[in-house]
This record gives C-alpha cells, structure tokens and sequence, in this order.
C-alpha cells in the first residue's frame, strides 16, 4: 500500500472554495479503487496550510487511476471548479508507506 500524502498552500480567504474542491475529490478517489482519509483544513495555526491524504494498493494502481481520471468527466469538472475558483495557490505531492499496528 502506498499513501498519497498532498500539502497545499490555500488562500485563506477562499476556504469555503477549496472545502468543496476537497469534498469533489473524495468520492473520485475512490471511484476508481483508492481509499480517502479526508482533507484537513487549518483550524488553529498557519491559516494557508491544508492536508489530504488517499491510498492505493500500489504505485502501479495510483498510476491507473491518474490515467483513468485525467478522462473522466466527474474529475474533468472537479479541475475545472479549481480553475474557475483557484482556491490553491500550490501542491506538493509525496508517497509513503503507512505502517500499521502489529506490521
């Protein structure tokens, strides 16, 4: 298994924006086989950071679902939300490897 792990730098002023990016992406990731851990918005602290973090089996099933997604009207539209809105100013985009209890 390998965890996408995604730091953004938001506006602070379009929150609500990138909220509702965040609530788009969950159900994509997952409509093709990745499991969601949710999107973390600043609540105390840097007000300009947010997480997100999602799995997939492997690098190899990640990569399918990038492929699948860049066709996919659902996503499509999602990337258009955040062209129209621009509720991110970047990304960062990392992999990593959970370790579990009892692993």
């Amino acid at each position: 298994m390998i965890t996408c792990y995604l730091r953004y730098v938001i506006d602070p002023d379009k929150l609500a924006e990138f909220k509702h990016y965040g609530q788009l992406w969950i159900p994509l990731v997952e409509k093709f086989g990745g499991i969601h851990h949710g999107y973390f918005l600043p609540h105390e602290g840097a007000n300009t950071l947010a997480y997100a973090l999602f799995s997939f089996d492997s690098l190899a099933a990640y990569e399918d679902y990038r492929a699948k997604a860049a066709l996919d009207a659902d996503c499509q539209a999602a990337m258009a939300y955040y062209e129209k809105t621009k509720c991110y100013l970047s990304f960062e985009r990392s992999f990593m490897k959970p370790i579990f209890k009892g692993h």
